[in-house]
């Protein structure tokens, strides 16, 4: 602690981000390879070069200009009737840019064994409803900040002065209804209260103000069962988009149209948003070099493309042996400890070690690739690659509709620097990129793994009965399988 500074481009430092660092490292040989190689039309070295390459050529960015993202630009623009908005909201969350809520395709929290459509809420230029509503002095500054950030951008896309000043006030009214009426994060981490199944007649009545029936069909979501996950936000965001001015509406969607692309733009764009997004609500003072930058949105988008090239260069079938080995011995140690626990009763405690039995493990890499033929990457300009693996997910979603729930899947990259406990599949996962020193080290004594490594693997079976994670039961649906009187003593 003593010696260590935070670099400049960071927020935060440690042992995470050291492991995350050397991975990178990686990946740049990875992607630089590929780039080189070209590959055959369709693989994965072709496309992650591909990817790589235009988002490296700051050049042919700054010559594409906002022009890249003028179809999107146009259809915002071409909003001139209040029956086109469903179409129009459709159109760019395919792509992944979120005015107003966000849409997803999961499992349904009352039968793990069907995907359902869910709705969030969303639609938030700043992180959290906090931002807009708290009235310390730093909540206050912030927002002055962040009207004159909406300000500029506008600016950059053409707005004289006093439009662009405009614009900012008309985005911060109307987010800040929105963020009214958004559920706390509190509240969120009650899975109850963010299951909310309803057909979309149920929807329709409930959120009276935009055609529900329309924005699906437009998405490509076939009518079925949906889970609203905040109602009242939706209530609310449906009547906005009723009675909200076309005008103001449409300087809204521009906003988050060039909002969510700004990291893909030129520099002044993306400039921009690193100022308030990073040294504002952050505090970083300078930017990452943009090698780091392009990586990091490969890894969201080809993830698991990338890392088919990682795999190959820094993670061994032994070491996965050797991990899946820890697992098991600490999966032991929670049985004993939950077989000690004094006040929890027989029958609670027999469905607490099947949940544990049944925990599913999923280590270092997925055993099976998922399929990117349908995934379009070639030399265009960075920020339509970018909106065409954000629409190419939204189609591998759609496409869960109606079909059996794939638990082969992974929700994490293997190069990511973490873990995770998934309740719908009451699974926990470990990406390989995790799994390095000094977390884990195959040739490094138990000892040092299981203190290390094996915090992690704890960690993660844990949430299976924390506050959110055991409330799911041991097929991952959100069932009571505690008696009265030991949910009572769990939750003293």
């Amino acid at each position: 602690v003593a010696r260590t500074e935070i670099p400049a481009e960071e927020p935060v430092w440690g042992g995470f981000s050291e492991i995350r660092d050397r991975n990178l490292d990686v990946l740049r040989q990875c992607a630089e390879e590929a780039a080189a190689s070209g590959g055959a039309q369709g693989s994965v070295e072709q496309k992650a070069g591909d990817y790589w390459t235009t988002g490296m050529d700051e050049a042919a960015i700054e010559g594409a200009g906002i022009e890249a993202i003028r179809p999107e630009l146009d259809l915002v623009a071409g909003l001139t009737d209040r029956s086109g908005l469903p179409a129009v909201l459709a159109k760019l969350h395919r792509e992944r840019l979120f005015p107003g809520s966000l849409v997803a395709v999961r499992q349904d929290p009352g039968d793990s064994t069907r995907n359902i459509v869910w709705l969030q809420q969303g639609g938030l230029g700043m992180p959290d409803r906090d931002y807009y509503l708290k009235d310390d002095e730093r909540s206050r500054e912030i927002r002055v900040s962040y009207v004159a950030h909406v300000a500029r951008m506008s600016g950059l896309l053409g707005d004289d002065a006093d439009a662009a000043r405009y614009a900012a006030a008309t985005v911060l009214a109307l987010e800040t209804r929105l963020a009214l009426a958004s559920m706390t994060r509190v509240d969120q981490r009650d899975p109850y209260k963010t299951y909310n199944k309803m057909t979309l007649a149920q929807l329709a009545e409930r959120a009276p103000g935009l055609d529900w029936s329309a924005y699906l069909a437009t998405l490509g979501a076939p009518a079925g069962d949906l889970n609203v996950r905040q109602p009242a936000f939706f209530t609310e965001l449906a009547k906005a988009l009723a009675d909200v001015p076309l005008e103001q509406l449409r300087t809204y969607l521009r906003w988050h149209v060039v909002r969510s692309a700004a990291s893909s733009l030129p520099k002044a764009f993306e400039g921009e948003s690193f100022d308030f997004n990073s040294r504002v609500l952050q505090g970083v003072p300078q930017q990452k070099p943009r090698w780091k930058r392009v990586l990091e949105s490969m890894d969201q988008r080809m993830g698991e493309e990338l890392g088919q090239l990682y795999v190959r260069k820094a993670f061994s079938p032994e070491a996965k042996r050797r991990v899946l080995e820890l697992v098991d011995d600490l999966r032991s140690a929670l049985r004993d400890r939950i077989g000690g626990l004094e006040w929890m009763g027989e029958q609670t405690r027999a469905q607490a070690l099947r949940k544990l039995d049944a925990f599913a493990v999923k280590m270092a890499y997925p055993d099976r690739w998922r399929d990117h033929s349908g995934l379009a990457i070639d030399r265009s300009p960075f920020v339509r690659n970018v909106l065409r693996a954000n629409e190419w997910h939204t189609d591998r979603d759609l496409a869960k509709l109606g079909k059996p729930v794939d638990r082969t899947e992974w929700l994490m990259s293997p190069q990511t620097v973490n873990a995770y406990y998934n309740p719908l599949m009451n699974e926990i996962v470990f990406p390989a990129g995790i799994l390095q020193p000094p977390f884990f080290d195959a040739e490094a004594d138990d000892a040092v793994n299981y203190g290390a490594i094996g915090m992690v693997i704890g960690h993660e079976m844990s949430h299976g009965f924390d506050d959110a994670g055991s409330r799911y039961d041991a097929d991952g649906n959100l069932k009571e399988w505690w008696t009265t009187d030991d949910r009572a003593a769990y939750e003293s």
